[in-house]
């Protein structure tokens, strides 16, 4: 955007990768659906060929309302360009394949996103790629961890399930002097609460699906790059195929233009309903790093602009039907395995089955909330009376 002094993010959120004069002065990017992109003369479609039409070259590589998003998003990151592709599994599997080559070795957080996690294990080590896992809490000290041929560390923060807050700048020294690249899925913070590229991430990736669509009813993937990292993702971008629907880049910039106000209503009520579960006798731990005294929270204040609204709570043992009780008589909370969207969301978690390089042991049953858009006081009541099942049924 031109202008003398900096804009704030909710005003670049407004408007950054929005053109009204190009589409006869419409707010919104209009959704384009094309499959094929006619050019003028010869000249201009040889250009496109080699990259150096303005316009795009086929209908696959970036209609109007696909480009849009990916200039916005990476505007509001700071990062050089940005690719969208069809969900945030995407996002975060195709940086993998594009970075790394058999005989390359990547180290993954132990707290990464499950589906992450498979992928490495399973389609990375048959391509030749060596995966190893490594505490997300070791900052600098995860330089013990690196091989000659490390080419990759992938970091998640805060953390899938446990949400631990990762160094992510000490991580992003040890990788640069050593030649590693930093991917970084952001999906937790948005680019609002963590702009990955003033700490040293080279590739952030987000679930757009989340946060930046931000209403349950898009599958989207966002993939940010600094300027060594963008080349070969998006060759592989383009060989691959992977680019989303104009519909739902039209759903994810409509999400965008008032993510920083959800977010901050995600914050407040997240923060309100985690302190009143502080102080629950059922409640073990609540693990969110954006709550004053919880693990992370020096780390996240130092680090990060903004919170979101999900977070973790380890609960004193109980049976496992008691967790059930409280969980399947809750009015305002959905179970649902995704979250982001306006609606508050609770599920059982067991980080404990996938770790490898650390041990994680709660000490009792898990659950991860999502807190949504809804009055802090009505969830904190539906809440309550699921509390009240919890210890009938525990008796």
């Amino acid at each position: 955007m031109k202008g003398g002094r900096p804009r704030a993010p909710a005003t670049l959120a407004g408007h950054l990768g929005r053109h009204p004069r190009r589409h006869l002065g419409a707010v919104n990017t209009p959704v384009y659906r094309a499959s094929t992109i006619l050019f003028p003369t010869m000249a201009d479609l040889e250009a496109s060929a080699r990259g150096e039409y303005d316009a795009i070259g086929y209908g696959l590589h970036g209609l109007p309302t696909v480009a849009d998003l990916q200039d916005a998003v990476a505007g509001l990151e700071g990062g050089h360009a940005a690719l969208a592709v069809p969900s945030g599994l995407a996002a975060t599997t195709l940086p993998l394949l594009a970075l790394l080559g058999p005989g390359d070795h990547v180290l993954v957080t132990d707290s990464v996103y499950f589906p992450t996690r498979r992928f490495c294990d399973t389609h990375l080590r048959r391509l030749g790629v060596a995966v190893d896992y490594y505490d997300p809490l070791a900052a600098a000290d995860v330089a013990r961890w690196f091989r000659p041929t490390t080419r990759v560390v992938f970091t998640e923060s805060p953390g899938s399930l446990t949400f631990e807050v990762q160094d992510i700048r000490a991580i992003a020294d040890v990788a640069h002097a050593r030649g590693a690249l930093v991917v970084l899925d952001n999906t937790w913070a948005t680019p609002f609460g963590f702009r990955a590229f003033d700490h040293g991430v080279d590739v952030s990736v987000h679930a757009a699906t989340k946060y930046i669509g931000g209403h349950s009813d898009v599958l989207l993937g966002v993939i940010v790059a600094g300027e060594e990292a963008y080349s070969p993702l998006r060759r592989l971008w383009t060989d691959t195929g992977v680019t989303p629907s104009s519909d739902d880049c039209f759903l994810a910039l409509r999400g965008l233009r008032t993510l920083p106000t959800r977010l901050a209503r995600h914050q407040a009520s997240a923060l309100a309903v985690a302190s009143w579960l502080r102080g629950r006798p059922e409640v073990r731990e609540v693990l969110y790093p954006a709550l004053p005294g919880s693990r992370g929270h020096a780390l996240w204040k130092r680090d990060f602009a903004a919170a979101s609204g999900l977070f973790g709570v380890v609960l004193h043992p109980v049976p496992h039907d008691a967790v059930g009780a409280m969980l399947d008589g809750l009015e305002l909370f959905g179970m649902g395995w995704s979250w982001g969207g306006f609606e508050s969301l609770v599920i059982p978690t067991w980080a404990e089955r996938v770790r490898t390089a650390t041990r994680w042991e709660p000490g009792g049953p898990c659950l991860r909330l999502h807190i949504g858009l809804e009055d802090p006081d009505d969830l904190v009541a539906d809440l309550e009376a699921g509390f009240a099942r919890l210890n009938a049924a525990a008796r």
